[in-house]
């Protein structure tokens, strides 16, 4: 029995030395082997990167670590960057592309790669790649020019299936991200903390005509959450709770933008030497659908289908006891401003989901403030866009709104924009219902010195061109047993009724009803001319009015016009 025990053990000795002696063998040959593949290794992924790009970037790293019986590569200090020369060349043959990408980061780790099939049978599988806190930079290139060919060129797996038959990773992970957009070498965005997933990318001899995959993937989706920043200025402060988007989806969701001022309304604005719009915005939700991220990628071009923003409250806030800036505010019409934006941009239609606009200003002889109140802006804009192409054919963009004027009056306006005429020419037509005018009160009383005693429009309608210059058209005004009341001020500067200016206003200027009795329709025909500092929507408005004015009758009263602005001072 002691004999048996002692043979089994004796066994068992030997088999352990022999275990360990085999893995210490195994292990110094893994180690011998990753030791003599680490440079052919680090090589072959230079190489790979280069002749992959067309040799318009490199791959540079301080350090590779492999490690064979756990299938990982890490490497360190990683740089992926564009060569200028090789760009200069490709522009010249017009295949540059119209992005380049800058990349630096710590450590970029492969998990779970199959080495010896990449060796043995020319294909590369990994079960991850991971890039810890990468900084990105994007680099667009405006006027690259592409010959008709070079889109179709050869496919990244006809480039590399002289290297490898295939790729396949199960996911790539960038994680925490700097992300930095430029326009040449001038940055137009920064943002960090940015998250992108890459899920099963494949490149072989079948995937390009694979079209449920985009760039070679079944999916690549990113997102960012908790973002916020000072702007430039150091004005305001932007806000986002979450940036999710797929580029398989085509899909962009933004929720939570809000720019937020960082003073109150009067010390804001006395941060200026001149009017400046303050501006406080809420959207709660802004989604973009059917994005072409791959003509955004290889022609910097951005065509949406559409874009739905809101619920959302924009608030506006104006200083009229400052000069108006010395500036044509004609460039920042809408439709003139489109025109500027640094990407040829194609909108197709934007829906606009009830959204409130606020619109207030101060008046310092009454040194009080009046807002103009749009709520529940709803209501679509469509063909947005600066492409010369499709300017070319289809050279107009519209709006149809509907909105509640201060709460209670129901308004309906179509704008329409021409998009290429120099003199930012535009038409607008609409029509308000019925109201009780002494909601007009919270603006004419601090803003005009009068106050709505009585009255109620029963309609109104307007159809107006106009361009930068001027506009002209038809105003219809109808209403009913308007009356009013001056204000000035007492000795203690508290607004009190002008009795003699009230009585002749009421008894010899207004006009209480329209129609009178029988009469017919009083219909006014304004024309109205435009002063560089006065914006889109003044112009739009102060037409209007007149028309008002000249059917309620007072049209003899010239109304204020706008301070001459500061000489010298641009913003």
């Amino acid at each position: 029995m002691g004999k048996h025990f002692y043979t089994r053990r004796r066994f068992w000795y030997w088999f352990g030395g022999t275990a360990v002696g085999l893995l210490i063998v195994l292990v110094t040959g893994i180690t011998i082997i990753a030791v003599k593949w680490k440079p052919v290794l680090s090589s072959k992924l230079k190489e790979g990167v280069k002749k992959a790009s067309g040799e318009l970037y490199t791959l540079d790293f301080k350090d590779l670590h492999l490690n064979l019986l756990r299938g990982t590569v890490t490497l360190d200090s990683v740089v992926f960057w564009p060569d200028s020369n090789v760009f200069n060349e490709l522009k010249l043959q017009k295949k540059a592309p119209v992005h380049v990408f800058r990349i630096k980061l710590e450590h970029l780790k492969i998990t779970r790669i199959g080495i010896l099939d990449a060796y043995l049978k020319k294909k590369l599988h990994a079960k991850a790649i991971l890039l810890d806190n990468p900084s990105i930079d994007m680099v667009y290139h405006k006027g690259i020019k592409r010959t008709a060919d070079t889109a179709r060129s050869e496919n990244l797996y006809q480039i590399l299936k002289s290297t490898l038959n295939s790729i396949e990773v199960k996911l790539i992970k960038v994680i925490d991200a700097d992300f930095d957009y430029y326009n040449t070498d001038r940055k137009l965005s920064a943002v960090k903390h940015v998250n992108i997933r890459v899920e099963d990318l494949l490149i072989d001899s079948l995937t390009s005509l694979d079209t449920t995959r985009v760039l070679y993937s079944k999916n690549i989706g990113f997102e960012l959450g908790g973002y916020k920043s000072l702007t430039k200025d150091k004005m305001y402060t932007v806000k986002i709770d979450s940036v999710r988007g797929s580029l398989n989806k085509r899909s962009l969701e933004i929720k939570g933008l809000k720019v937020i001022p960082m003073y109150p309304e009067l010390e804001f604005s006395r941060k200026y030497n001149v009017q400046k719009d303050r501006y406080d915005l809420d959207f709660s939700s802004i989604i973009l659908d059917n994005i072409d991220f791959t003509g955004l990628s290889n022609n910097g071009n951005l065509q949406v289908k559409k874009m739905t923003i809101g619920p959302a409250k924009v608030a506006v806030f104006m200083n009229r006891s400052l000069p108006p800036p010395d500036i044509d505010k004609g460039r920042n019409f809408p439709h003139v401003a489109l025109q500027r934006l640094p990407l040829p941009t194609i909108i197709e239609k934007v829906m606009l989901n009830k959204v409130d606009v606020a619109y207030t200003e101060f008046n310092p002889e009454t040194k009080d403030k009046g807002t103009v109140k749009l709520q529940a802006l709803n209501g679509s804009l469509s063909n947005l866009t600066n492409d010369s192409l499709r300017l070319a054919h289809h050279n107009h963009a519209y709006a149809d709104l509907s909105t509640s004027v201060m709460g209670t009056a129901k308004m309906n306006v179509k704008i329409d924009f021409n998009l290429i005429d120099k003199n930012g020419g535009f038409n607008y037509y609409g029509t308000v219902g019925g109201f009780d005018m002494k909601v007009l009160n919270a603006i004419s009383k601090p803003l005009g010195k009068m106050e709505v005693e009585s009255g109620h429009v029963n309609s109104a309608s307007f159809n107006i061109s106009a361009n930068f210059n001027q506009a002209a058209g038809k105003v219809v005004f109808l209403y009913g047993g308007l009356k009013i009341k001056m204000l000035g001020e007492d000795e203690e500067g508290k607004q009190k009724k002008k009795g003699l200016l009230s009585f002749l206003a009421n008894t010899i200027l207004i006009k209480d009803d329209n129609p009178t009795g029988n009469d017919q329709q009083r219909i006014a025909y304004v024309d109205h001319h435009r002063v560089k500092q006065a914006s889109f929507f003044n112009l739009m408005w102060k037409t209007i009015l007149k028309g008002i004015r000249e059917t309620a009758g007072v049209g003899m009263i010239p109304m204020k016009k706008m301070p001459p602005p500061k000489k010298g001072i641009k913003k």
